[in-house]
């Protein structure tokens, strides 16, 4: 039941679906980022680079790492990373980027890459969001020195509860985190500085059952965006989701935002007392958090406008396969009767 067979049949299954040499189980997805900057050798003194409206776990991997957390802005049309906004913030002590692909959309990677490769930096991916997505000429992990992804329940890919994995291609980070993750062993009794952190594989099996059947879950939440989208394309209170062309955006959120963010609270009122399940990620900004940087090393890379006012403004409108098209139907027409 622990690091049996079930686990090393599914983290094979992933490494041959991700495209990967290597696969890592693990507790979570916050745990996949924090053991993989370990491994990477990353910690007291070194910046890592991500962006300020994501989920709190990205950069609290990277203080459970020892590392300093560095937050930009994001695109004000993709809510990914912007890559300007990293290049700007890269100073001696950068040693990492940590883009992440946010709802459900893979992140500029080309050009992260890019920059990656003229300061000489890491890239680690938090797919959190996003397996099964892809960029117009890149998937995942083909761009960065690993991917972390988390399996909690609901996820696109989620078990009956908590998991995590790393994917990558360097064999040093595969054994690294190998030996992190089981208490810096890989022989019984022969340990190093490590810890606990082990998809188990009852997990595992589950994770193999439902890893088939991840294409069509994809395809029918794409389905469900264009569906909201074709329907609220004319609602002048509400920017919708947009993604790029050419890429691959699985929906793991259907996120909308209200132009007026005095709006986002009324809204979201209405919407639930109409028996609609709207919610909001992430309506508060990392640096926006009580009591930020919680006595941890952080820096705020220039303005954070987009960010700010995505959390101010954001909705997540009910995205899941099993939506039925009356359910569908009702949201839409909810929204379009919303009179402010």
């Amino acid at each position: 039941y622990v690091q049996g067979p079930t686990l090393k049949r599914f983290e094979g299954e992933l490494a041959a679906y991700a495209g990967a040499k290597y696969t890592v189980g693990v507790g979570n997805g916050t745990d996949a980022l924090w053991l993989t900057f370990m491994a990477l050798g990353l910690g007291q003194g070194d910046e890592l680079i991500t962006h300020a409206n994501t989920f709190f776990a990205t950069a609290e991997a990277m203080w459970i790492a020892g590392c300093t957390a560095v937050l930009v802005d994001c695109d004000p049309l993709t809510k990914c990373i912007d890559p300007e906004a990293v290049r700007k913030a890269i100073t001696k002590r950068t040693k990492a980027i940590v883009p992440v692909h946010l709802y459900g959309q893979c992140a500029p990677m080309r050009e992260i890459r890019q920059i990656a490769d003229e300061y000489g930096l890491f890239v680690v991916e938090d797919n959190a969001q996003a397996i099964d997505a892809h960029g117009d000429d890149f998937k995942i992990g083909e761009l960065s020195d690993a991917v972390c992804t988390s399996f909690i329940i609901q996820k696109n890919l989620g078990t009956f509860g908590d998991g995590g994995a790393i994917w990558t291609n360097h064999q040093y980070i595969n054994d690294k985190v190998r030996k992190l993750r089981n208490h810096g062993s890989i022989k019984r009794d022969v340990h190093s500085f490590g810890f606990n952190s082990r998809l188990d594989d009852l997990h595992a099996g589950i994770l193999s059952a439902k890893l088939k059947h991840i294409q069509e879950w994809s395809d029918r939440r794409i389905e469900i965006a264009a569906r909201y989208t074709a329907g609220l394309k004319d609602c002048d209170f509400l920017d919708l989701p947009v993604v790029r062309p050419g890429y691959r955006h699985v929906f793991h959120l259907y996120e909308v935002e209200t132009k007026n963010p005095a709006d986002r609270n009324k809204m979201l009122d209405y919407l639930v007392k109409n028996d609609i399940d709207a919610k909001t990620h992430y309506s508060i900004a990392i640096h926006q958090q009580e009591g930020f940087p919680w006595g941890k090393e952080a820096r705020i890379a220039g303005p954070l406008t987009h960010a700010e006012k995505s959390a101010a403004s954001c909705i997540s409108l009910p995205m899941y396969p099993e939506l039925t098209e009356d359910e569908i139907d009702y949201v839409i027409e909810t929204i379009r009767a919303w009179k402010g």
